[in-house]
Order: C-alpha cells, then sequence, then structure tokens
C-alpha cells in the first residue's frame, strides 16, 4: 500500500463530487461573507463542483436506467456509455443479497447526486452568475482505461479481458463506485478552508454537512465490497487485490492520499471500511491531484472521465 501524508496543504483546494451540494442553495441568496485578505473563489468552487457532479450523476443515474433525467440539464454535451448499453434501462444486479442491496443503494446514490446538480445549479444562478454546462463526459471507455491503468501499476497482467465494465453486474458496479466515491470525501476536506461564506448556514456549512453525505456514500460502497472482500473478479485477483489496485493507482496520481478496503490489500487483512491518517482524520485533495485521478494521468491533459476537459475557470 501506497505511504499516506498526514500533512495538512494550505493551497489544498475544492474537489470532486458534490463540494457544497443541497445545502448551498438555503444560503444561496444571502450575500458572502468574505474573510479578510482571502479571494472571493465561490464561483469558481461551485463550477468546478458542478463539472464533477455531472458525471457522479451521469454514473448513477446511467446504473438505473434513468441517464435521461441529466440529458435533460445542462445542455447536449454527449455522455459516453460502454457498447451495447445505453442507460436506459437498470442493470441486472442479480437476486442475491449482494445484487438487492448494491441496487437499492444506486438508486438512494443516483437521487443524492441529481440533487446536488440541480442545487448547485440554482446556488449559482442565485449568486448572479452563469453554471457551467455539462461537458463530454466518458463512462465507458474510460472505465476500461482505468482498469488497465491500476492493474498495469500493481504489476497484473494488461490488456484486462473483457474490458472493465461497471455496468455488468453488482461486483463490477461497486468497482466503479469506488473510484469516485472516496475522491469526494478528500476534496470537501481540501476545500474547506477556501470557501468565503463561512457565515451561519452559509455555503461552508452546507459543505460540512454534504461531506458527511459523501462520507456516508463511501460508506456504502466500501462495505459492500469488504463483504466480496474474498470473491473472485475474473481478471485473477480477488476483490481486495483489485480495490487495492485501484487505490494504489489513486494514491499515485493524487498524493498519495488513499487506501483500500483492507489493511494490506489481501483478503485476509484486517478491515478499513474509513481511510484516514494515523489521527483517524480523513485525507484531503487539492484541484490538482483530483484533475490528475478524473483526467487519468495529468491535470494539464485532459482525458480520462473529461475527454475534452472541464468546463469553467478551474479545468
Amino acid at each position: 500500500m501506497s505511504e499516506m501524508s498526514n500533512k495538512p496543504n494550505r493551497r489544498q483546494f475544492l474537489s470532486t463530487a458534490g463540494l457544497v451540494g443541497v445545502g448551498a442553495v438555503l444560503a444561496s441568496c444571502a450575500p458572502a461573507i468574505a474573510t479578510p485578505g482571502k479571494a472571493n473563489l465561490d464561483i469558481a468552487i461551485l463550477n468546478f463542483a458542478l463539472n464533477l457532479e455531472y458525471l457522479e450523476a451521469a454514473f448513477y443515474l446511467a446504473a438505473v436506467g434513468r441517464i435521461a433525467e441529466l440529458k435533460a440539464i445542462g445542455g447536449s454535451a454527449e455522455i459516453r456509455l460502454p457498447g451495447n448499453f445505453n442507460g436506459m434501462s437498470r442493470v441486472n444486479f442479480g437476486s442475491d443479497v449482494l445484487g438487492m442491496a448494491t441496487s437499492s443503494y444506486a438508486d438512494e446514490i443516483a437521487n443524492d447526486e441529481l440533487a446536488h446538480v440541480k442545487a448547485l445549479r440554482a446556488t449559482i444562478i442565485a449568486l448572479g452568475s452563469a453554471p457551467v454546462d455539462r461537458p463530454v463526459l466518458d463512462i465507458g471507455p474510460a472505465f476500461a482505461a482505468a482498469a488497465n491503468a491500476a492493474a498495469a501499476n500493481a504489476g497484473l497482467p494488461t490488456p484486462l479481458n473483457p474490458d472493465f465494465n461497471p455496468y455488468t453486474n453488482a461486483l463490477y458496479f461497486l468497482h466503479g463506485a469506488f473510484i469516485f466515491e472516496d475522491v469526494g470525501v478528500t476534496a470537501y476536506h481540501g476545500a474547506a478552508r477556501l470557501i468565503t461564506d463561512d457565515s451561519a448556514g452559509g455555503v461552508l456549512d452546507a459543505a460540512a454537512g454534504i461531506l458527511a453525505v459523501e462520507a456516508y456514500h463511501a460508506g456504502e460502497i466500501r462495505t459492500l465490497l469488504y463483504s466480496q472482500r474474498d470473491q473472485q473478479t475474473g481478471y485473477g485477483v480477488n476483490v481486495a487485490q483489485l480495490v487495492g489496485a485501484i487505490s494504489a493507482l489513486r494514491a499515485k496520481v493524487g498524493g498519495g492520499k488513499d487506501q483500500g478496503i483492507t489493511s494490506d490489500n489481501t483478503a485476509t487483512g484486517a478491515a478499513n471500511i474509513v481511510p484516514a491518517d494515523a489521527n483517524a482524520i480523513a485525507y484531503g485533495r487539492t484541484t490538482d491531484e483530483v484533475l490528475n485521478i478524473v483526467y487519468l494521468g495529468s491535470k494539464s491533459t485532459p482525458g480520462g472521465f473529461f475527454p475534452n476537459g472541464l468546463n469553467g475557470t478551474i479545468r
């Protein structure tokens, strides 16, 4: 497992999937209270978050057959899906305990992420600015590329055969969700000190509440994956090992702040549902680190889940 950094970074900045979220709308019509000497980056932060919420909403809504609800919001940019899957019908999660739990969680999280998209857009408008349009999103080939990169980084044979597709079944869907959820939690932590509106009930207050929601999401996904930790994935490794490979790649490009679902990335290791530093404090990531992850390589080269990059000033 990659070594984790415990030192906070003063330049840590917003991040992925729902930086501000639903609660921000409650304070969006009130003027922000500026901290002396601090630039007001709230609109840039909100739009950066909106880009990432578009991505998460697309991933979950496609899984439950509701991708059309996102296509009706934020413009007409392409949403790339795996071949033979159009996001208009539910994934067959299965009728066993894992499948039923995954299906229920997917519905809940899809509702949350769509609500975040709508709330962020409403907040930006209420603050007198324009929300960015939905960028081109890739939730098909990008997953295959991410899985191959993670496997290669872990020394596994590549390319994976067949291509990794998170919409194949419940187990693969959970691996896809794992890629996003932990990043959102680290993003909230990294962004907190850069939000200008720190009034009671304001943006920072709401962000703390949304951080908790994103952590609940991540906990759901990590718990289900842990319950399957010794199951074979079809790629010559078990779930704990494949999750560990994904975590190691995220750590490599995302500031080293990552952990798998067991203490040593094996099925017999101690449970590690909560990724945190030695003080049990969640990691924080900078925007650069987040972009490295979602672009699958470098913040300066759009690609991966955002083939043409994010929209807005932080991209």
